[in-house]
This record gives structure tokens, sequence and C-alpha cells, in this order.
């Protein structure tokens, strides 16, 4: 998730632990842990996109880092604030949920986590985009009326409990979204007669009333977009995979690791005698057009025996075109 929902719930987990005995401080230390994690994403400034890639949300979104750093960082913690009547078991205990409910909360999204590293496979249920104001805004609302009251009070650990709820109960309606919206793809290409491999759904960027599918046929990916709103047959975009266009650069080391962070999911692209690879997994810049890039996008660059991969940047200007395109496509068809 996006940095400020991990702060606003690292905050209200540190409240939740230790709120009673340190008052703010309590959720000033937990929007620290909620934050920890994701300095894994200075690995770009330090190494390839690839294994940039890798690293995110890799070692430090684990239950082991959880376990290791959280009596280090009691520790410190517990120096700074050596007049506190907090233990540093106490402070310990707080950097540990608030350091663990950072992945917990990511594996809901697509990317997902590597929570059990150093094993491999990665976590993720693909049932709410990275940003998502439904779940934030709430939160964020009643964290500040607790962070208002008085340490101890009744009125205060309500306030933070309403927004723990409030938050995992959406996360929970989510699930159920998918599910729902995941029998819709499968019985309109079941009535369309669309024979597939495997199919893969998620919700669209800001909401989770507009889903969209990955189906994977012989030789295309179908796009399609269903919104709760909708009351039409679901139309799917045939995206050509174009895995020909690799050659014998598809065994080239980087391609392969690419072709597994994507599980599987790409197609390749040209463009003036340059190729891309492109991650379906999180679709399109605007879900409403066709001839739109896609999220992630990478220019294969073949360098000194091997293959350079550099991600395309995205067209700031484009993001209000997008936003408004992605509303009117929510709304229904």
């Amino acid at each position: 998730m996006d940095s400020l929902t991990q702060i606003v719930l690292g905050a209200a987990v540190g409240e939740a632990v230790l709120g009673r005995k340190v008052g703010n401080k309590a959720m000033m230390y937990g929007a620290i842990a909620g934050t920890i994690p994701d300095l894994d994403a200075f690995a770009g400034y330090f190494t390839d996109t690839i294994t940039a890639i890798e690293v995110h949300r890799g070692f430090s979104h684990s239950i082991v880092f959880s376990v290791l750093a959280a009596p280090i960082l009691g520790y410190l913690i517990s120096l700074l604030e050596s007049k506190s009547p907090a233990t540093w078991k106490e402070w310990s205990l707080l950097m540990f949920w608030g350091l663990f409910t950072h992945p917990i909360l990511d594996s809901f999204t697509t990317w997902g986590t590597q929570l059990f590293w150093p094993l491999e496979n990665r976590l993720a249920f693909k049932n709410i985009f990275v940003i998502d104001p439904l779940y934030t805004l709430p939160f964020l609302i009643l964290l500040i009326l607790a962070m208002r009251q008085k340490r101890g009070t009744l009125k205060r650990r309500n306030y933070n409990n309403l927004g723990l709820i409030i938050s995992t109960g959406y996360l929970a309606l989510s699930l159920v979204l998918k599910a729902v919206t995941y029998e819709k793809f499968v019985d309109s290409l079941e009535r369309q007669g669309i024979f597939y491999e495997r199919i893969d759904t998620r919700p669209t960027p800001f909401n989770t009333i507009l889903w969209t599918a990955n189906v994977e046929a012989e030789d295309a990916y179908l796009i399609g977009y269903y919104s709760l709103f909708d009351d039409d047959m679901i139309r799917f975009e045939a995206v050509p995979k174009n895995h020909h266009y690799l050659g014998n650069l598809k065994n080239d080391q980087n391609v392969q690791r690419l072709i597994k962070i994507s599980k599987g999911w790409y197609t390749i692209s040209e463009k003036e005698g340059d190729l891309y690879f492109n991650d379906l997994r999180f679709g399109k810049l605007n879900p409403s057009d066709q001839d739109s890039d896609f999220v992630f996008s990478y220019k294969l660059i073949p360098e000194n025996g091997t293959v350079k991969a550099e991600e395309v940047e995205k067209v700031p200007d484009e993001g209000r075109k997008i936003v408004i395109d992605l509303w009117n496509r929510i709304k229904g068809n």
C-alpha cells in the first residue's frame, strides 16, 4: 500500500499496543515502524532495474525481518525514551506489530509480499489497489480523532479501535467483491464460448467497484473490465502475446528473470525497432483506452552480451484524463 496508508496503520497499531502507557509517542513510533519496510524502494538507486524489482517487498517485508528488527529497534527507542514508563520489551512488541502489519496489508495487493522469505513465493491476494481512499481516509480521520483525546481514555481507545475495525472490514469486503466479480468473469467467458488456460483478477486504481481480468488464451491475452454497476455482457479485448518477438533473447538470464517476476503474464511489443516487455499484472494506465500503455513496461536493451531492462517513464500529463475516464467507467457501461 502507499506510504500514507502504512503510516496510518502503523500509528493505529502503535496506539493499540502501547497508547495507554505512552500516549501519542506510541502512534509516532508505530508510524515509523510502518514506514521502515518500504525503505527497500531505495534499492533502485544502487542497483539495476530488475534487481530492484526482485528486492522490493522481499526481505524487509518478511516475518524474519520483523522478528529480527523489532528487538533492535525496541532497544534503541528504550535508550531514547529512557524516562518513559515503557520497557524495552514493550517497545519491541510495538515495533514488531508495526513492522509485521505492513507486509500483511501489502499481501492484499497485486504485487504481494515475500512474507515467508527466504522462500521465493509471494503472497498476493490481489483484492485491493495500492492506493484506495475508501480504506485510508476513514482510518485517517478516526486516527486523528483518537490522537486529540487524552491518553488512556475510553473515547481515544474507541476511536482507534473503530479505525482498525472499519479498515479490516473493508479489506474483508474487498475479498467478497473479488469472489463475486471473479464468478462474473468466468460466467461471461463460458457464455461466450471462450476457452482459456488461466484467469487473474484485481481491482482497478483507487476503488473496489471496477474490476479487471487478465485471461490467457493460446496466442493472446484477453483483458476485460467489470463494474458492479454494469448490466451488459463483459467484453474482452485481445492483446497478442508476441512472445516470438524475443527470438533468442528469450533465453537471456535477465529476460527470464522478468518472465519469472511477471508470473508469465507478459506481452512483447515493438516500437521503432525497440522491444518492450509489458507486465500485464498491473493492467493499462487507462482502462477506457484500448491504445493505452501498460502501467509497467520495460525497454529491452541488448548490451555486452546480455539484456538490460529500463522502465518506461509514465507521462504525468495524462493523469487527469485517466482519472476522469476511470470514474466514468466505474459508473457502469
